[in-house]
């Protein structure tokens, strides 16, 4: 208790500043304040915390083991007096905050070009951190507090965790139009006999079709092996190869040498959803922005 009535909102602002600058004539600068002010914060912080927190190496300083811990709880912890002290209306015209999505290369096309705009006209003062996470890594980083909000196919989350459906994806194939089979048809035969591209990141693949291909004891075989789906079109073109992957992801495709066709098997659609902590639930900043992308899909 007694360390807790010594810790003002101040110090952990300028924590906040410090561990991000890693300088403190630019956190300083950031904060308005004067570098001996923020050289004193710093100071009791150590004293508080018993760490350095961050130590000289050359013109910068560099975060401790210690330091680098704080970084999520402390950036959690100030969202949330954010939150506590903002009213109960939000004004996304006036507001001044920076949300950490995590999405894939194909949620981020289908999400961002919309919100983008829709930010810059009704919420300029917004700002957004996009990462690439695996949907194991997007339940980590909403549980730990590493992101606000996670796009993507998310199935089983814990309880902790609440999402919201934003569309419902079917699966589609891409091959060469000239590889086709007579008849313009895409038959079982040619789909297992044929090399696949398959889009996976950190293991997590596109389980949905390879179970599917498994309940009716068939495997295919993967020639290669990508981490996003973006350039995969490219590889399609003059080949045998064939992309089987959410429809969306093509229909951008302009290639007249490629043709979209349906899978030889039913796979069962899947949704695609965002999702959020319970803790973030009173968060009327982040409740409007995960409306607007949903609002933003929907238009598109």
């Amino acid at each position: 208790m007694n360390d807790l009535r010594r810790i003002d909102l101040n110090l952990l602002v300028i924590l906040d500043a410090l561990l991000s600058e890693q300088h403190v004539t630019r956190a300083a600068e950031r904060l308005h304040l004067s570098q001996p002010a923020v050289s004193h914060a710093l100071a009791r912080l150590r004293d508080l915390l018993g760490d350095p927190l961050l130590v000289r190496a050359g013109s910068t300083l560099v975060p401790t083991a210690r330091a680098l811990e704080l970084v999520a709880p402390l950036a959690e912890a100030l969202a949330q007096v954010q939150s506590l002290l903002a009213p109960n209306t939000f004004d996304p015209a006036s507001a001044r905050r920076t949300f950490r999505l995590a999405m894939s290369d194909y949620g981020a096309a289908i999400i961002l070009p919309g919100l983008i705009h829709t930010l810059r006209r009704e919420a300029p003062g917004i700002d957004l951190q996009i990462s690439h996470a695996s949907r194991e890594g997007m339940v980590e980083g909403l549980l730990n507090g590493d992101i606000d909000l996670a796009a993507g196919v998310l199935p089983e989350l814990p309880g902790e965790l609440r999402s919201t459906p934003l569309f419902e994806e079917r699966y589609v194939c891409l091959l060469d139009r000239q590889s086709l089979p007579a008849g313009g048809v895409l038959d079982m035969p040619t789909y297992l006999s044929r090399p696949h591209v398959l889009l996976e990141m950190r293991g997590s693949g596109t389980p949905e079709i390879e179970r599917t291909l498994t309940a009716l004891r068939e495997r295919r075989r993967v020639a290669i092996s990508l981490p996003h789906w973006s350039v995969a079109p490219q590889f399609i073109s003059g080949t045998d190869l064939i992309l089987t992957v959410a429809s969306r992801a093509l229909q951008d495709v302009q290639d007249e040498a490629l043709i979209i066709v349906p899978p030889p098997f039913a796979i069962a659609p899947f949704t695609f959803v965002s999702a959020w902590h319970t803790r973030r639930g009173g968060d009327q900043a982040l409740n409007w922005l995960n409306r607007r992308i949903g609002e933003g899909i929907v238009r598109g």
